[in-house]
């Protein structure tokens, strides 16, 4: 069969445009996240002082530098390999692996010791077991889905949409505070996150008609944990956990 010249002659190029397209989508979706995060938390964290908002605990301090140095990794991360610099990604991984540990550990000691000092306030409508289902959940989905993207960290394709995907479980609080979501319930702050989940979806979509196994598969992971994370938090045995873990 005869080659076309042309076709070959174009198939670098064309390799080259959907690398741009690939950096591009995937630094940018790091970055709105960022946003998304810089939104919810600025009245109570980034610019508490504007906002006259109460001091924060130790704790709390902890927790949002934590937190906010996992987003800031993020933009860091996407923005070293759009630039070629692999091994220094490689390197920052092993500091965003520990980070990845310490922030389930202030995650979880934030989430339990606010919930015993009664400050932990439940959305109308949710009780504090179905309500600390919300953080203790993260402690759970978290770890597996980095540890998924750590497994799969020779394959970037596997592994940077793991990683966003794992971020998606720590972006849910910040959305849940934007304007008029919270009183939404799950169905807002989750329905708002997911979409993050919707955009990697249809990326894959355009650049190959079909789903990536590891947005399928991680996606499918972390959906189906926000209904099963409610049931749980209904279930006597939840229920008689959380009364002894706030007592």
């Amino acid at each position: 069969m005869a080659v076309n010249p042309g076709a070959l002659a174009h198939e670098p190029e064309a390799r080259a445009d959907a690398k741009r397209s690939e950096r591009l989508f995937f630094g940018g979706m790091a970055f709105a996240l960022l946003i998304a995060v810089f939104v919810g938390f600025a009245p109570t964290y980034y610019l508490r002082g504007t906002f006259e908002s109460p001091a924060l605990t130790p704790s709390l301090q902890v927790h949002g530098l934590l937190f906010s140095t996992w987003m800031v990794l993020l933009v860091v991360q996407t923005s070293l390999i759009a630039a070629g610099k692999t091994a220094v990604h490689r390197r920052l991984g092993i500091v965003g692996a520990v980070l990845g540990v310490l922030m389930m550990v202030a995650g979880g000691y934030v989430a339990i010791t606010r919930a015993q000092a009664g400050l932990a306030v439940p959305p109308p409508g949710m009780t504090m077991a179905v309500f600390l289902t919300l953080p203790l959940a993260t402690l759970v989905v978290f770890p597996a889905l980095l540890g998924a993207a750590l497994w799969y960290r020779g394959r970037s394709d596997f592994h940077k949409r793991l990683v966003l995907i794992a971020t998606l479980e720590l972006v849910i609080a910040a959305v849940a505070r934007w304007p008029g979501v919270l009183p939404l319930g799950p169905i807002g702050f989750y329905g708002l996150t997911d979409l993050f989940l919707v955009a990697i979806a249809l990326y894959d979509w355009r650049s190959h008609g079909h789903l990536h196994p590891a947005t399928l598969w991680g996606g499918l992971f972390f959906l189906a944990s926000q209904p099963l994370r409610l049931m749980v938090g209904f279930t006597p045995v939840w229920i008689a956990f959380t009364d002894w873990l706030v007592a």
